[in-house]
């Protein structure tokens, strides 16, 4: 199953905020033996946030949306959401209960706002301020505030998605290969990924007053695949004459 990230925000785009979704979102999926398929950026525009969550919907994966489910003018997404589906939107019953616990007789019309939902969904209970967040189809519509947004993904992740944890196992390792240029491993790293049926990957860096200029190569997969593909990997640097170290003694190579 695949999961997918969607940050919502002009200010995101705009560089007025800085998103800290994502590496949290990659984290939280991470620590429960998951892995982030895809992200994707939009701006709080209509028609073209409409179009992606078409689009998203339309794919199957298990989406996690950060951002614009309020109720002043520039939030679209619980609209945009409805309108993607073509389903109406109606103020949720769980959610006008939450809301009316949360602020009781100031409950008025424009907070209750932000308990109209696409016609479907289920709330997702935030416990920070009672106002909750709502899933519908696979997707989980999230707050953009991270004190609020990232405790109800793991809530999401732990009642909704329990019996994925942990389900492959999986494994990555890597080593840093100095004074190489990654064209002489092409072919190093077709054969490793063709025996052991593993990811290769190779990251280059030019180096910077920390760190020297390295290419870190390594492997990812089923744990057995990527331990025999690392041990390959070593043997086969030094065989042909490729300086490598572990990636921990980088700073001490020479």
């Amino acid at each position: 199953m695949a999961f997918g990230v969607l940050i919502i925000g002009d200010e995101i785009l705009s560089g007025r905020r800085q998103d800290k979704h994502l590496p949290k979102a990659i984290e939280l999926l991470k620590a429960r033996g998951l892995s982030l398929s895809w992200a994707r950026y939009c701006g709080d525009e209509r028609p073209l946030l409409t179009e992606m969550l078409r689009q998203t919907f339309a794919s199957g994966d298990v989406v996690f949306s950060f951002g614009g489910i309020g109720a002043t003018p520039d939030d679209h997404t619980r609209q945009c959401a409805a309108a993607a589906l073509g389903v109406d939107i109606a103020l949720h019953a769980d959610a006008e209960r939450e809301i009316r616990a949360r602020f009781g007789e100031e409950a008025n019309p424009q907070r209750l706002m932000m308990g109209e939902l696409p016609v479907g969904s289920h709330i997702i209970p935030n416990p920070y301020n009672r106002i909750p967040g709502f899933g519908i189809r696979g997707h989980w519509f999230l707050p953009g505030f991270p004190e609020m947004a990232w405790p109800m993904m793991e809530w999401v992740l732990d009642t909704q998605y329990s019996h994925l944890h942990h389900a492959q196992p999986w494994a990555e390792d890597s080593i840093a290969v100095l004074h190489t240029h990654e064209s002489q491993l092409l072919d190093l790293m077709n054969a490793w990924q063709a025996r052991f049926g593993v990811t290769i990957f190779s990251l280059p860096s030019l180096g910077s007053t920390t760190g020297r200029r390295h290419i870190e190569l390594g492997a990812k997969g089923a744990p057995d695949d990527v331990t025999a593909a690392m041990a390959a990997m070593r043997e086969d640097m030094t065989r042909h004459g490729h300086p490598w170290c572990e990636m921990a003694a980088l700073h001490d190579a020479v």
